[in-house]
């Protein structure tokens, strides 16, 4: 595509007219993307019988309408809200899928999005949280149905924090943001399913084949009765449509930059988003790939989308339609054609328009622009409007089969990458063998009293170490992915299950071969005492088990809390270093006031009461653990040790769960 070889939008357009009128009966009338349906919709977000609007008795001899949701996982909206069953009025609003519904009177007129939506962007204010500056400063400007807008500025000029607010994440403290007409933060609910963003980071598992990880995508994505191939033509067509032909079974971590970045829309692109947002799509990239990306971007627009890309690339700024500049401190220097952006601010290239940027400060670039006519022939011109108010409908109540398949589907794909990634299975399956041996050369021939403490220790730092390894990286590194599922509706508490399921049980196999390896051999009751239930190895494998599943929920808590990957591996040996420490191995802690309180919220010192239990270590060592209560060799003290390591990982889940919630956009907290 050559510049400027698409229709120009129309900067006095709006929203069009209604794709259908459906004229309304004595009888039901049956939405759903099955062909047996009255209303048939061709969108897989859409349940094969989705909802049903059925006569009721009004007042007089006239007939109002409800509205039945029939159970679906897109949900069905009213007015921008979920329902499962609600009266509708003349006037009001049903969103299903990408389209929308009004009543008025017995007709129902349908409005479809997926030619593309007009987006009005109204005095948009947003300030700092800690010192109250203005991010963005009275940010006004429409976008047409099929235009792509070009956003760029120098550092700080809050691009980024532009597009938080255009996706409905980020709360504004003035103006608006309309979509077709709609608040969007007000009717985020509904919306948020219409509107593909894809970040500077990749939201891919990259182990995984191009192919597998759209398809788990889509598996998520659409609606659960959806079949296998209606799901893979989707896949097939986007993956078409985006250039990747012929790497459908290539990793995606082996592709070229650009290749990445086209998965990444291509990722966006299966659910037909009317509004696609980029934050960078062109970063690292070489000129050529940066042309094809702006190419691609262009002919996405023009074929039925609205695209807004954030850039700091001015290289193929031809491609857009509109261009919206950013001065310094959030405000609108420039908005219309890119052809004649140079020219209006004075400049003949871009390297001194940002020179300027960054040194006139005295320049009043927005005012100069809002008194311009360019203001006038491209925002303050005639243009969508419509009413809001008040943020955020909750999401709608998930059902537990909807749930049960998100968790599969999110097990089946983290276990898929898992395997893809030859190298830590690798590690995975020699790192328990190493630790095993080690603890199984200390052990000797049986565990008395010259071998028991060191085993013990071996096998529970083995176990913490093999647990929080696993789980240490695995949130933070997959921070931008979560974000983006959870904005499309993905239940927090179906993901944090998904992580413990999988993480779990390599943790806890972990654990029993590590275990089983040290003691192999090992006479484990030369004094012949049976254990506290009789099972001696057994009881030894119950325990390293609970001790790596608990760390395994402790390393999540730390990958919530951390903010990049890469200091994680330090925290690593520093939770190596206080179990140690702190398990009771090494120093009398019941005796020392302080530290013995600490020991209680460590993994280790309860697990090795439990081990010292099984294997009788006071009356092996009477002078130097005999006074500890926590190893004491009776069922009681054994149950409780093992319990305290379950309420560890449930506090640990608990803690996890917040962690996420309070990281995400206030608008997504709702569930």
């Amino acid at each position: 595509m050559e510049p400027g070889s698409g229709a120009d939008p129309d900067p006095g357009a709006g929203p069009t007219g209604p794709e259908r009128v459906i004229v309304l009966g004595g009888d039901r009338v049956r939405i759903g993307r099955g062909t047996d349906n009255d209303v048939v919709m061709d969108d897989l977000t859409v349940s094969h019988r989705h909802a049903e609007l059925r006569p009721r008795p009004g007042e007089g001899s006239g007939i109002c309408y409800e509205i039945v949701d029939l159970h679906t996982d897109g949900g069905t909206y009213l007015n921008g809200g979920p329902v499962d069953r609600a009266l509708v009025r003349d006037g009001d609003v049903i969103g299903i899928g990408h389209a929308t519904f009004v009543l008025d009177g017995t007709r129902l007129a349908e409005f479809d999005d997926s030619a593309g939506v007009w987006l009005e962007v109204e005095g948009l204010v947003v300030t700092a949280a800690d010192d109250g500056h203005r991010l963005l400063d009275s940010v006004s400007f429409p976008v047409p149905e099929r235009c792509l807008v070009g956003v760029i500025g120098p550092s700080g000029a809050g691009k980024s924090t532009l597009l938080s607010a255009l996706t409905g994440q980020l709360d504004v403290d003035e103006g608006r943001v309309l979509y077709d007409g709609r608040d969007l933060h007000r009717d985020y609910a509904e919306l948020r399913h219409r509107i593909g963003v894809v970040p500077q980071q990749d939201i891919l598992h990259v182990h995984l084949p191009l192919r597998r990880a759209l398809g788990f995508a889509a598996r998520l994505r659409f609606s659960r009765d959806t079949t296998a191939d209606e799901r893979d033509e989707r896949v097939e067509a986007v993956i078409a449509a985006l250039g990747i032909a012929g790497r459908e079974e290539q990793r995606i971590v082996t592709l070229s930059g650009g290749q990445r970045k086209r998965v990444s829309v291509a990722l966006e692109l299966l659910t037909k988003p009317s509004l696609l947002l980029l934050d960078e799509p062109t970063s690292g990239l070489d000129p050529g790939m940066d042309r094809s990306m702006m190419m691609l971007l262009a002919e996405l627009a023009h074929e039925g989308r609205t695209v807004i890309v954030v850039t700091h690339s001015v290289l193929n700024l031809q491609f857009c339609d509109r261009l919206l500049v950013l001065a310094p401190g959030g405000r609108v220097a420039y908005y219309g054609p890119p052809e004649q952006t140079l020219r209006f601010l004075g400049f003949d290239s871009w390297p001194e328009a940002f020179d300027a940027f960054q040194n006139d400060g005295a320049r009043d670039w927005a005012g100069e622009y809002h008194g311009s006519e360019m203001h006038t022939g491209y925002v303050s011109g005639p243009g969508g409007r419509g009413e809001g108010d008040a943020m955020g409908a909750p999401e709608r109540r998930l059902t537990v089969r909807r749930w049960i398949g998100l968790v599969r589907t999110l097990v089946t794909r983290y276990a898929a990458a898992i395997a893809s990634d030859r190298t830590f299975l690798a590690i995975m399956a020699v790192l328990p063998i190493v630790l095993g041996a080690m603890a199984r050369a200390l052990a000797g021939g049986a565990l008395d009293a010259e071998h028991t403490v060191n085993t013990v220790l071996i096998i529970c730092v083995g176990a913490v170490l093999t647990g929080t390894a696993n789980s240490v990286r695995e949130l933070v590194k997959e921070r931008p992915i979560y974000r983006r599922e959870r904005a499309v509706g993905l239940p927090r508490s179906a993901y944090l299950t998904s992580k413990v399921l999988v993480l779990g049980t390599i943790s806890v196999v972990q654990a029993l071969v590590l275990t089983a390896v040290a003691v192999a051999g090992v006479d484990v009751d030369p004094r012949g005492f049976g254990g506290v239930w009789g099972q001696v190895r057994l009881e030894l494998l119950i325990v390293a088990a609970a001790l790596a599943f608990t760390a395994m929920m402790g390393g999540l808590v730390v990958s919530a809390l951390v903010g990049r990957e890469e200091v994680t591996m330090p925290l690593l040996v520093l939770i190596a270093i206080v179990q140690v420490i702190f398990c009771g191995a090494l120093l009398p802690l019941y005796s020392i006031p302080g530290l013995a309180e600490v020991s209680w919220f460590v993994p280790a010192r309860w697990a090795l009461g439990a081990m010292a239990g099984t294997l009788h270590l006071q009356e092996l060592l009477p002078g130097k653990f005999g006074e500890d209560p926590l190893f004491a060799s009776d069922v009681g003290s054994w149950v409780m040790d093992v319990g305290i390591l379950a309420a560890l990982s449930v506090t640990a889940g608990g803690v996890v769960y917040w962690l996420l919630r309070r990281q995400e956009p206030a608008v997504m907290r709702r569930r």
